[in-house]
């Protein structure tokens, strides 16, 4: 299905925006720290477009596919911490999605609401969306404040909601780049927009059965028909 012949999504009055590969175009930093845990656990480094092929949630068996063995609790702290370290080194060069912030300010205008949900930890997350100058825009922005075992933002979407005191979830929409947004919409009765741009491929985003455009700007055109 190409883009133009993408179904209508009609009655959507909220937007839930995803952060990381979504409005931030961060894929360069997320693969300088995949591959600076490569480095330390002895795995030769990967190109964006394998990561692309296989990343998924939960994280730790994606980790652990990666690095051909199971982790102990120990490696996967360890994990977190030397990505963090190599993520935030290159954190800096990371833009915004092409159109944004002016894509916000257009769907306020329009009449519409919108917030932010990530799976990036809340308590670092915050700051980088003001940091951006976008957390005006916004009506709420969660991240991670807990983690649960399935390792998913269904959980988290379902109390994001709850906290906005959205009535019905088919008015909203998540728009995010991974399979996972998709089914955390889904969970709750949302609608889901995935976008190409991040770190999932095209092919794994349109196998979901939701709609897949290139970027957050088409998203946005899509939502306007």
């Amino acid at each position: 299905m190409v883009e133009n012949e993408l179904p209508h999504l009609s009655g959507i009055t909220h937007i839930v925006w995803d952060w990381n590969g979504t409005l931030l175009n961060d894929n360069h930093a997320n693969l300088a720290g995949l591959n600076g845990v490569c480095a330390a656990f002895g795995r030769d480094p990967v190109e964006l477009d394998y990561w692309r092929s296989c990343f998924r949630r939960p994280l730790i068996a994606c980790y652990e596919d990666l690095l051909g063995r199971p982790l102990t609790g120990a490696e996967w702290a360890r994990i977190n911490e030397i990505y963090d370290s190599h993520y935030r080194t290159a954190l800096p060069a990371c833009r915004l999605a092409d159109g944004a912030p002016e894509m916000l300010v257009d769907w306020t205008r329009a009449g519409g609401s919108q917030s932010l949900l990530s799976m990036a930890g809340h308590d670092a997350l915050v700051p980088l969306i003001e940091e951006r100058g976008l957390t005006g825009h916004f009506l709420r922005v969660d991240g991670r404040r807990y983690d649960t075992a399935e390792d998913s933002k269904a959980e988290h979407l379902a109390a994001h909601l709850e906290a906005l005191g959205v009535d019905d979830p088919a008015t909203v929409v998540l728009i995010g780049d991974i399979d996972d947004d998709g089914r955390a919409a889904s969970a709750v009765g949302a609608n889901a927009l995935l976008v190409a741009s991040g770190m999932m491929s095209r092919e794994r985003l349109a196998a979901t059965g939701h709609p897949v455009v290139d970027s957050p700007r088409a998203a946005m055109e899509l939502l306007r028909r």
